[in-house]
């Protein structure tokens, strides 16, 4: 079975290296283009394409999918299913090519959690499990007939760090038994039933934003889910803070939410509803990332 792969972050690079080490022939690889970063602005490979290029895959770094080049070339390549994996949204020209069809990995446990940021969605909602899904591309977003799926807890503790890390290797196992299946010919996919109507879209600054009204329990969850990137914020004296890690005091209290308590050496709380938010680990933009009691040595709060 020839497969073509697409993919760009670390999260897809697990999962091609899976495939490559269950024997599977990879005629080549589909990444986003070289972007320029760092100080200097030079240009750098995807993790995908270093991967890749490591491994003597042949590459390919199509600017537009429709380009009429790169269709005649992934045509070329006479692959008989295309593997998709953190990539971005393909036309049906490209999706529709390969006689067996192209397969999606997705960090949730379809149909819950469509969209972008499904691992950051399931901690802010505070769910207790997660997992991975394989399915078929159609039209519409992560809704293709279901091949397989596999759930792993998450702690009260996980961040959308951990839990990324945990799916990348759990999808590795799962997108090597999803290729067997199509390979033995045991499974053309199921179609996916409705779900809980829970979605997972892509995250924007103003969704980081920490709502000190709200329960000690959500705003946790913000901050896990957002831990380590982009990272859950408020305003203090005009700048951005933003919070990595935290812990809830439940406590009533007659303070107005949002007030900070601190004793300006140990420790810095602010209120919630409910109780306080103890912030451990902050970093106020133009900072480095820090523990509370370095942030309270370097920074003098309002009056």
């Amino acid at each position: 079975m020839r497969v073509v792969f697409l993919g760009t972050p670390d999260f897809a690079v697990a999962s091609l290296h899976a495939i490559l080490d269950a024997g599977f022939e990879v005629v080549g690889v589909i990444t986003a283009p070289d972007k320029p970063a760092g100080r200097g602005m030079q240009l750098q490979f995807s993790p995908v394409k270093k991967y890749a290029i490591d491994h003597g895959l042949k590459v390919l770094q199509p600017e537009k999918l429709r380009d009429p080049l790169f269709l005649q070339e992934l045509k070329n390549l006479q692959a008989d299913l295309q593997v998709v994996i953190a990539f971005r949204m393909l036309p049906e020209v490209v999706w529709n090519m390969p006689p067996l069809g192209t397969i999606n990995l997705h960090a949730s446990l379809l149909p819950d959690y469509r969209g972008a940021a499904p691992i950051n969605w399931a901690i802010i909602q505070g769910e207790k499990e997660s997992g991975v899904s394989t399915f078929f591309l159609k039209h519409e977003i992560d809704s293709g007939d279901l091949l397989l799926k596999e759930s792993c807890e998450i702690g009260d503790d996980t961040t959308a760090g951990e839990l990324h890390d945990t799916l990348m290797h759990l999808g590795a196992q799962v997108i090597v038994k999803s290729l067997k299946l199509i390979e033995s010919g045991q499974s053309k996919g199921i179609p996916q039933q409705e779900g809980s109507g829970k979605i997972a879209p892509k995250i924007f600054k103003e969704h980081c934003l920490i709502n000190w009204e709200q329960e000690g329990k959500n705003i946790i969850n913000l901050i896990r889910g957002m831990n380590p990137y982009p990272a859950a914020w408020f305003m203090l004296d005009g700048k951005i803070v933003k919070v990595f890690a935290a812990v809830f005091e439940r406590e009533n209290h007659e303070l107005p939410t949002g007030q900070i308590v601190s004793d300006g050496k140990t420790y810095l709380k602010v209120t919630c509803a409910n109780g306080f938010i103890h912030l451990n680990q902050l970093q106020m933009e133009s900072k480095k990332r820090m523990e509370v009691q370095e942030f309270l040595r370097g920074y003098k709060l309002p009056a």
